[in-house]
């Protein structure tokens, strides 16, 4: 028998019955596309959340309050107060016999409020910044200055504009020198951002700057930065500036011994290594989540193969009285099964293929950096997991139609 017949033999069989073979390989058309779309998306929204962190800089290190395991984030990064990093930290870090490669190094703070101008009104975020921030992200403002070292220190009610905050308070003004009102004080506007975009998911075009203590004394009552951002002057001394600064901030904190660190560094390298991880591991979950409706559609299958073993029994006796061998049929059942999934399964990739598109377009057009990612890995994983299924849900149809007696079957009505 040549590998040929079998399949010209399935290929009828399906014909015969479309409808019933359609919806025996929808769970595998539901299934393989689902893997598809997850891993096209997962590849692609990991992507673009490791270019939003590049983006950032690759030279830069974190600085966030609260201990943490080398390889996770600390408990600042889920929302708990943490107020061990202070501004004297900076002021220590940037002192050449402490961290020799630091060139720069900028301290943040963050908050909500009311903004208002006359009749324009946004309740917005704002960062409270060292006059460094331009230094250490590599920004640009586009009109007008940003505020200095004095200003920084000196409780100044002065603030730079993000891009687009600058155009919903003034959309036909020039703001420079003009006032706006945040929390009931007044604050006259010296600059204006050039537009970033989205950077690390933040809109820091819809941003607004403020001197560093002023926003921590005036506008949030507190007197310890949220996080911290060092440069480093090449990126080969990173990890050897790491090293320096948690030094430095060991000796700052009075932590002696064994005793636990309770702030954490991360360089950007860390930084990407751990997003990527975080994001495999959710990938590849809901990778597996999607897999399940693959398992559903085997069994879906494997039913459908034992009612065809019960409606071709005459067709088997005859086969085998004829001079059939048991592996001939256990051959032809399992070749069938490998047709269905087979097809199933090519269906389903051009449709999560098809899907994956259409969802990087509307993506894109919300403006975002999305990349069309297809991996020759899904491709592969989905021609694999399906022809396994085939196999795996036709051997007990195809052994059950192998044991069919001849004499039973050619009397079987």
């Amino acid at each position: 028998m040549r590998l040929s017949d079998p399949i010209k033999i399935s290929y009828k069989n399906l014909m015969a019955a479309k409808f019933r073979s359609f919806l025996t390989i929808l769970g595998i058309i539901i299934g393989v596309g689902s893997v598809i779309i997850v891993m096209a998306v997962g590849a692609s929204a990991q992507a673009l959340i490791l270019d939003q962190v590049k983006s950032i800089g690759s030279n830069l290190i974190g600085i966030l309050p609260g201990a943490s395991e080398e390889k996770g984030p600390p408990a600042s990064v889920f929302g708990a107060v943490t107020t061990t990093l202070k501004y004297e930290d900076l002021e220590a870090i940037l002192k050449k016999k402490n961290v020799p490669n630091a060139i720069a190094a900028a301290g943040y703070v963050s908050g909500s409020a009311s903004i208002k101008k006359a009749e324009n009104s946004f309740q917005t975020s704002y960062q409270g910044v060292t006059a460094s921030f331009t230094n250490v992200e590599d920004v640009k403002v586009g009109k007008g200055r940003f505020f200095t070292k004095e200003e920084e220190i000196n409780l100044s009610r002065v603030v730079v504009l993000g891009f687009n905050r600058a155009k919903d308070l003034f959309p036909d003004d020039d703001p420079i020198n003009k006032s706006i009102t945040i929390k009931d004080l007044n604050f006259t506007v010296i600059g204006v951002m050039e537009e970033r975009g989205a950077v690390a998911f933040s809109g820091t075009d819809d941003l607004v700057y403020l001197p560093l203590f002023t926003a921590q004394k005036l506008l949030l009552g507190i007197d310890y930065l949220n996080f911290a951002r060092v440069k480093v002057d090449n990126q080969e001394n990173m990890d050897k500036a790491a090293e320096d600064i948690k030094a430095t901030l060991r000796e700052q904190h009075n932590l002696k011994g064994d005793k636990e660190n309770d702030f954490s560094v991360r360089n950007s390298a860390q930084a990407l290594s751990i997003i990527s991880g975080v994001t495999d591991v959710l990938k590849y979950f809901l990778v597996s989540i999607a897999a399940i409706s693959l398992l559903v559609g085997g069994v879906g299958i494997m039913n459908i193969m034992l009612i065809a073993v019960n409606q071709r029994i005459r067709e088997i006796g005859l086969r085998k009285a004829v001079g059939a061998k048991n592996f001939h049929i256990i051959w032809q059942f399992l070749i069938e099964s490998i047709v269905i999934t087979f097809f199933g399964g090519l269906i389903g990739i051009i449709i999560g293929i098809t899907i994956s598109f259409l969802v990087a377009v509307t993506i894109r057009a919300l403006d975002y950096s999305w990349q069309f990612i297809i991996t020759w890995q899904s491709i592969v994983l989905a021609f694999s997991v399906t022809a396994a299924i085939g196999l795996l849900f036709g051997i007990y149809p195809a052994r059950k139609a192998s044991r069919v007696s001849p004499m039973e079957a050619l009397r079987y009505e």
